[in-house]
């Protein structure tokens, strides 16, 4: 790859004109693959006009700030690429990429619109956490966003959770040059989904063998107790019901519930499964299909958001009744599942349906903790 025409291009950007010219010259110069220099362009485009639809009189000025530092971030890791390891720790200095993540995101959120359930069930989760406890957060996926969502939520009220979530990553979001600059920001266990296992034939030994280092890792920090580790068993993102129209959690894969469930009870520590739901599709959807190649359209909307925890729910004394191992595996996925599921109904009440408040259930209390 060829010299750039300056390794300050986006940072001394002044306008918008100017912040586009920059990408162009950094791909005629050859510094930027076209497809990259299209993305750039592109995600652009999309940010400023949902951070428009936000109504916010400096809207303009945040989409500047922000695109600028994002496009550098993109630029600087395209010219020297970041190298994630099985366990990855968020980089937080000399440049903080968890702040430049929440920063970014939280233009999106229509915070009037957006509900937490079940507060003082995360508040328990801290307390373990502090105890020396491990977590495990079962959940559906719904966008690349869902970290910055999740501690955007909780930031306000529970920092130390927002800030020490590890999450269980697919390799799309440490190898796509337009997302790795969030993923530096967060703690991560990489892994390749099973949706992505057989892409390419020729690679699945090598994903196999990297899937078992990552376990190995899990199974090492896990041992160190006070662990909060967030996985998505369905091994990728939510889609649309075909039939209906209407965004569903995809479905628990049960040996993935099963692997997750038998490492934090032989870790040492007390561990807790806790059934978590989130709702921000509409910010950052995915492809309607999955994808085989890198380098998916990036839709970016203005949005209400949701999170909600429900009470942990107990392998033992869920499956007491089971006398055949394979099916109290799926029982206790299947419980991890519906909890979700019904979760997400109350958050989808809330924020598509308008209800707000009233949408809460007996199991799911909705607030807004940054008020």
């Amino acid at each position: 790859m060829s010299a750039s025409v300056s390794s300050r291009t986006f940072l001394n950007a002044r306008n918008e004109q100017e912040l586009l010219s920059g990408i162009r010259k950094e791909a005629e110069a050859g510094s930027l693959p076209p497809n990259v220099a299209a993305g750039m362009e592109e995600v652009y485009h999309n940010y400023k006009k949902a951070v428009i639809q936000s109504g916010d009189p400096k809207a303009n000025e945040t989409v500047l700030s922000n695109m600028i530092v994002l496009l550098d971030r993109i630029f600087l890791d395209v010219t020297d690429p970041f190298v994630f390891q099985p366990h990855h720790k968020a980089k937080r200095e000399p440049f903080d990429y968890y702040v430049f993540g929440q920063n970014y995101i939280r233009p999106l959120v229509d915070f009037k619109n957006s509900y937490v359930g079940n507060m003082p069930v995360f508040i328990e989760m801290e307390e373990r956490l502090k105890q020396g406890h491990n977590i495990i957060l079962m959940s559906n996926h719904q966008t690349e966003a869902d970290p910055a969502i999740i501690a955007l939520l909780l930031e306000t009220r529970l920092p130390y959770i927002a800030e020490n979530l590890t999450y269980v990553a697919g390799d799309r979001v440490i190898t796509d040059p337009l997302c790795k600059p969030f993923s530096i920001g967060r703690n991560l266990i990489c892994v390749y989904s099973k949706k992505h296992m057989l892409d390419d034939p020729a690679l699945v030994e090598m994903k196999r063998t990297a899937n078992m280092r990552s376990l190995k890792e899990m199974a090492v920090l896990l041992r160190s107790g006070s662990q909060i580790i967030w996985i998505a068993p369905s091994g990728g993102r939510d889609r649309p019901d075909p039939r209906t129209g209407e965004w569903v959690p995809a479905t628990f894969d049960t040996s993935s519930v099963d692997n997750m469930r038998r490492l934090v009870e032989h870790s040492g520590p007390p561990g807790h499964v806790y059934p978590l739901a989130i709702l921000c599709h509409d910010i950052m959807p995915p492809p309607m299909k999955v994808e085989k190649e890198i380098g998916e359209k990036r839709i970016i909307s203005y949005h209400g958001a949701g999170i909600s925890v429900a009470p942990a729910i107990s392998f033992s004394e869920t499956t007491a009744t089971c006398e055949n191992p394979e099916k109290a595996k799926e029982v206790f996925s299947k419980a991890l599942y519906d909890s979700v599921t019904r979760q997400y109904n109350v958050l989808k009440s809330a924020v598509h349906g308008k209800k707000g408040f009233e949408a809460s259930t007996p199991a799911v209390s909705l607030s807004q903790p940054w008020k």
